[in-house]
């Protein structure tokens, strides 16, 4: 049986290729564990082709949307006075909506339900620190005594 993998030709039946003690086949002392590599290679086309792969709206959508996380995180490096409370309410609510979506569509998008949740987690904190600084969530020491 003639394996061909990288521009390496072994043979099962060939004595031009050096063995091991099991029998697998050496160069130079390494021993190639074709099966390991060709499993992975099979792996990654088997994503490659997926219904959820990289030739797919399913994993572009969520690759973009990954920009409204980091934009939300740079965001909370700024003062809470530049947060627009309406913005950020519809952020939430949009990735709300879109997480569902996510869980909902056939097959399942992994990817798109974490972009969201993550983008939702970002957004209710921003929405917490604008709330904050508008005075909505602070106690009243009056109502503590």
């Amino acid at each position: 049986m003639l394996l061909e993998f990288a521009h390496i030709e072994l043979s099962k039946s060939s004595s031009t290729c050096p063995r091991d003690d099991e029998g697998d086949a050496t160069i130079e002392g390494t021993t190639l564990d074709i099966s390991y590599s060709l499993s992975h290679m099979a792996a990654f086309k088997a994503f490659l082709n997926s219904p959820v792969g990289p030739k797919t709206t399913h994993f572009w959508g969520p690759v973009a949307n990954w920009g409204f996380v980091i934009a939300g995180l740079v965001d909370t490096q700024k003062p809470p006075e530049m947060i627009s409370s309406n913005m950020t309410s519809a952020m939430c609510v949009y990735s709300a909506l879109f997480m569902r979506f996510a869980w909902m569509v056939q097959p399942r998008n992994y990817l798109l339900l974490a972009c969201h949740a993550s983008n939702e987690s970002v957004q209710l904190y921003q929405l917490s620190r604008w709330a904050k600084s508008q005075g909505y969530l602070q106690q009243n020491a009056a109502k503590a005594e």
